[in-house]
């Protein structure tokens, strides 16, 4: 079912573009349907070319569409907020049955509480994509704001579903969510980039090495889903009696990488919470 309303995009980086080209790609959103606002003037005309959509350094018309995107940094939250309200009368207006207009956040830590309290007279909700979403293999939490019908609800989870799964989740959850999904990447790479060091230490062209750490990384992930292992299933299933993966394994353990990755899940999950 395409997308009804006009889309205002507040903020234009990696995740809004990942989040629109499927959309418009698949024809479920109109070009002409999206009001985009960039900071500078050089961005706007990049993007308007990239995109084929209208980019302008003037946020009224963006913040007047019955549906926003917000997307900018989270410490630019409040230099973004007067614009906002300045359009509110037009995002009333154009709202579907004289509803509140919609905003969906995509702010890492930022509350549906200061939402609420820095957009008045608009529904919020809180998402959080994770950046696998730029291949289409993301996961996405949602959490909603007050008086949000069934209807719009799905509205926002097709959005989001063009670039993965989608998943409502209980406020609270959404900051052990980014820090496993969002910042997870990021520990997964460094494990990655890590399992490639060795395999150069002991012999491996990196290309190589590269290559076999994300085939690697890749295969395992399909296992583990495509059987419906637990990960310990998976370890004890590759792992013989005093053999290399065991040896490995006990060095793992001796260095303390199973604490290490519990407690950056804990401090990405504190950290999240401390930005809201």
């Amino acid at each position: 079912m395409p997308w009804s309303d006009t889309l205002g995009v507040v903020g234009l980086g990696r995740m809004a573009r990942a989040l629109l080209l499927p959309l418009l790609d698949a024809g479920l959103l109109e070009r002409s349907a999206v009001r985009a606002a960039v900071a500078s003037e050089a961005s706007a005309r990049r993007l308007a070319g990239e995109l084929g959509v209208q980019v302008s350094t003037d946020a009224a018309q963006a913040w007047a569409a019955p549906v926003v995107l917000l997307a900018v940094k989270p410490q630019q939250i409040e230099t973004v907020a007067p614009a906002a309200t300045a359009a509110l009368a037009g995002a009333l207006e154009s709202a579907p049955s004289g509803g509140e207009p919609l905003l969906i956040s995509v702010l890492a830590g930022v509350t549906l509480a200061r939402l609420q309290a820095l957009f008045p007279g608009r529904a919020c909700v809180r998402a959080v994509p994770n950046t696998p979403a730029l291949v289409r293999a993301g996961l996405t939490g949602l959490s909603w704001g007050e008086g949000i019908g069934e209807a719009r609800r799905e509205q926002v989870r097709r959005l989001f579903a063009q670039v993965g799964e989608v998943l409502d989740l209980p406020e609270p959850q959404l900051d052990p969510f980014l820090a496993l999904t969002s910042s997870g990447p990021a520990f997964l790479a460094l494990v990655a980039e890590s399992m490639a060091d060795g395999a150069v230490a002991g012999g491996l062209p990196r290309p190589l090495a590269m290559h076999l750490a994300h085939r690697t990384m890749a295969g395992t992930a399909a296992l583990l889903q495509g059987q419906e292992l637990h990960p310990g299933q998976l370890k004890d299933m590759v792992t013989s009696p005093a053999g290399t993966t065991a040896a490995g394994l006990r060095q793992l353990e001796r260095a303390g990488l199973r604490s290490a990755l519990i407690e950056a899940v804990l401090a990405a999950a504190e950290r999240s919470r401390q930005l809201g």
